[in-house]
């Protein structure tokens, strides 16, 4: 049995399957706990996260790599805002919202929200249906597939794309860069193929694009893009432009992969959930909602404080990295009845924080909603007894899943399932 006290979250393989004694053994000593050998305070209370995630007091700089590596100074007093600001640019993905604070993630928020407008999500989602069913075209008669790599990674890539206005030309290009099927030789930077490096791809696509429609603009989705301004009217670099494009594309890609693989994993554990939302579709959302808060596809988000605070009843001092944990919140016995138990008419599941919260929740969040409910639908309506494979992942009584083997991401690495063709569906 794993040692709990002594186990290196980061590192320790064990933990990987199934994460989630760890986080209960967390905690059963205090929702706000030191953990790992690297400092880092660990959030697995549910309103002490939805505290941090909103407490002015935390910087985002550390949002993605955490203690790694370790901060380019060394925090003194009670306030390290000028001290952070001096160093951010040696934080890694410094360039990116997501580890931006303040003014400068409010004024890259602002461009954004010019970009994922009521109107373009409502445009995307009427090429989310008809592009389920042409993934669905390629499977449903086969009677089984590895559903990540035939289904869900295409799927979620080719939504952000027209989301982001990828040409339809370019669609083919993208779903070889980013999915199974065979790539040639594409040569980058110092030798380095783009298949190898697919966020240098992105770069070039979108620096290529937003240069070309601000030199010759189109009525096009990516003229829009090249066109938006900062709130105050400010017009963004190409590269800033393109920063936003990529992080968006990479982040919405990866997350909503994991929820609708999540959710093809439940329905095919789980005949009677399968059933209930066959007879009322109006469940779907709900049930997604209940994916998220049972496998959160964001495993860790972490945050400085600036200034020494208090989240819960533990002192914060300035210079500690927080780590948040979305699954050991969403499963905090405070907030949620029989948290480990998967209720898909959960009646407060929505309250869960797989988004996040405050001012850096998933702007995506609206987007990977639609996509999954599209799918679950359309996957219902063409697919009968879905199930998954005995053959590659054991038989009920001793599933076996893999995972990716990271502390940044939850997500299964493959997913077989069997079903039956529903005709003319």
């Amino acid at each position: 049995m794993t040692n709990f006290d002594s186990v290196d979250y980061f590192t320790d393989m064990s933990l990987v399957p199934d994460p989630y004694a760890y986080y209960d053994h967390l905690r059963s000593k205090c929702p706000v706990q030191h953990a790992t050998p690297y400092g880092v305070v660990a959030v697995t209370g549910h309103a002490e996260a939805l505290a941090a995630y909103k407490d002015p007091a935390m910087s985002s700089c550390v949002a993605v790599a955490g203690p790694f590596p370790p901060l380019p100074f060394t925090p003194e007093g009670d306030d390290i805002s000028a001290q952070i600001e001096a160093h951010r640019a040696a934080i890694p993905m410094a360039e990116h919202v997501v580890t931006m604070d303040a003014d400068a993630h409010q004024k890259t928020r602002g461009l954004l929200s010019k970009l994922i407008t009521p109107k373009r999500l409502s445009e995307n989602e009427d090429f989310m249906w008809r592009l389920v069913d042409q993934q669905l075209d390629k499977i449903v008669d086969r009677g089984s597939c590895e559903f990540m790599e035939d289904f869900a990674k295409p799927l979620a890539m080719l939504v952000i794309a027209d989301l982001l206005g990828v040409p339809a030309e370019d669609h083919d290009e993208f779903r070889s860069i980013f999915g199974s099927e065979p790539l040639g030789e594409i040569e980058g930077n110092e030798g380095e193929t783009v298949a190898h490096n697919p966020l240098m791809f992105l770069d070039e696509k979108f620096t290529a694009y937003i240069s070309d429609r601000r030199r010759e603009p189109r009525q096009d989705v990516l003229t829009e893009l090249a066109a938006a301004t900062y709130p105050d009217g400010s017009v963004p670099e190409v590269d800033e432009v393109v920063k936003l494009a990529t992080f968006l594309f990479a982040a919405g890609t990866d997350t909503t992969t994991k929820l609708v693989s999540t959710a093809m994993r439940v329905i095919g554990e789980r005949p009677d959930i399968q059933q209930s939302l066959r007879d009322n579709r109006s469940q779907i959302p709900a049930f997604l909602e209940e994916c998220l808060r049972m496998e959160s596809p964001v495993k860790s988000h972490f945050r400085l404080a600036r200034t020494s605070t208090k989240i819960g009843d533990v002192d914060v001092p300035a210079g500690t990295i927080l780590m948040m944990l979305p699954g050991a919140s969403n499963r905090d016995p405070r907030k949620f009845e029989d948290p480990n138990e998967f209720k898909h008419d959960r009646s407060n599941v929505r309250e869960h924080v797989a988004f996040g919260r405050g001012p850096h929740s998933c702007p995506g969040s609206p987007l990977a909603r639609s996509e999954a409910r599209i799918a679950m639908n359309r996957i219902l309506d063409r697919m009968a007894n879905i199930r998954i494979s005995t053959e590659m992942h054991g038989p009920v009584e001793d599933r076996k899943y893999e995972y990716e083997p990271t502390f940044i991401m939850r997500g299964l690495t493959a997913l077989h399932v069997e079903y039956d063709a529903i005709p003319d569906a």
